[in-house]
């Protein structure tokens, strides 16, 4: 079993790094020694965040996978190799299901799950021709596993997207004795930019049904336990010393994931005794 607990001299990408847990992450691996490079949509946080941190900053979209290709490429013309790949980048708008568009449901999965796609297309193979430990680590949401959340249910559609992908890498990494290991990201509630997600659609795709809410305002919402994003870099390389496939801000919130596996349990205790002639 892999896992990483030095991260000194290792070469990270982590995309969405300009801000919120992207940079969050970026900013533990950087203070470690690391070689980071950051990759965001907007230039301006992203030099900003670059300085910062001392990382390499590369505008990417990563809904787009010819910008993820030359992201990959740019960064093995600098530094040669690649052990460390944080799919990172994503956004969370509002609206329910009935209500959406096409391009919205275009928009919000192209940058969710297919700049997830994206990433480990292009740099699983860079992880793996090097032979060395590496880690490759796929951003979900505590909406990864219940998808209860009232205007969420596109965002949760993408994050269970996200934890199936990331679960299989696992799997198949495991069966192929690599020396790379998959692990899937389930962030609670993080203080990032994530409520301002809007920003950054696309010029010509403006409309449709999304709205942004700050959650962290609300009532409900406000009373939980916020991180902040270098908090969840502390616990991704704490996960990643430990060898995790699943990585975990909230442990508190299990009784939500507890519940829902209880409700499955109990269709598939009904379905046996339909099965059995016992209905």
């Amino acid at each position: 079993m892999t896992a990483i607990a030095d991260v000194s001299g290792l070469v990270a990408v982590v995309t969405g790094g300009a801000s919120g847990i992207g940079k969050g992450i970026a900013q533990r691996l950087a203070e470690r020694g690391a070689n980071v490079v950051i990759a965001d949509i907007e230039e301006g946080p992203l030099g900003a965040a670059a300085a910062e941190i001392g990382a390499v900053g590369v505008r990417t979209d990563v809904s787009d996978a010819a910008s993820v290709q030359a992201l990959a490429d740019e960064v093995l013309d600098r530094f040669g190799k690649v052990h460390l790949v944080f799919n990172n980048a994503g956004v969370g708008p509002e609206s329910n299901i009935a209500d959406m568009t096409l391009a919205d449901w275009k928009w919000i999965l192209d940058v969710n799950l297919y700049g997830v796609i994206h990433g480990v297309h292009a740099f699983l193979p860079l992880l793996k021709k090097h032979g060395e430990p590496a880690y490759i680590v796929n951003t979900s949401s505590m909406g990864g596993f219940v998808a209860d959340m009232p205007g969420l249910g596109a965002y949760a559609t993408t994050k269970f997207a996200i934890m199936a992908l990331t679960e299989s890498l696992a799997c198949e990494l495991e069966r192929e004795g690599s020396a790379v290991r998959a692990a899937v990201l389930a962030p609670g509630t993080v203080r990032s930019n994530i409520a301002r997600s809007l920003r950054t659609r696309p010029a010509g795709a403006e409309g449709g049904s999304f709205v942004q809410n700050d959650i962290s305002e609300g009532e409900e919402f406000a009373a939980l336990r916020w991180l902040d994003p270098a908090e969840v870099g502390d616990i991704v390389l704490a996960g990643l010393a430990r060898g995790e496939t699943h990585i975990v801000t909230h442990p508190e919130w299990y009784p939500m994931v507890a519940e829902r596996a209880a409700g499955i349990e109990a269709a598939f205790s009904r379905a046996s005794a339909v099965t059995a002639g016992e209905l």
